[in-house]
């Protein structure tokens, strides 16, 4: 595995625990990782299509995100690019209830002055 990735039984940023959830939530909060990932569900690309995708990335920064998703097993290169794993689209669909809720999220908030909420 890369050096660096996070790893569930392993340390991650915010958490000596171990618990994969901590590793995944390291790995997600990466920058650009959650783009990557967004592309990738709904075609596959190759790195330069990749890279236009997502706008202002570094191709070093895209280099290491993909080399970091691919030791995490959740994406693999293939002839036409790069393409979600089982285990990313897993990942992608069980992201769907995190994505329905910060809807909901983000409309309370615009309809509730601060101080408000509760």
């Amino acid at each position: 595995m890369t050096a660096g990735v996070p790893r569930p039984g392993m340390p991650a940023r915010g958490s000596a625990s171990g618990r994969p959830v901590m590793a995944a939530l390291d790995l997600l909060g990466r920058r650009w990782t959650m783009r990557v990932l967004w592309e990738l569900s709904h075609a596959p690309a190759g790195f330069r299509e990749l890279q236009r995708r997502c706008e202002r990335m570094s191709s070093s920064v895209l280099s290491t995100r993909l080399d970091e998703l691919a030791a995490a097993r959740l994406i693999a290169l293939h002839d036409d690019g790069y393409r979600l794993t089982s285990l990313g689209r897993d990942l992608v669909e069980a992201l769907g209830p995190l994505n329905a809720w910060s809807h909901r999220w983000a409309e309370a908030l615009s309809d509730t002055p601060p101080g408000d909420q509760l």
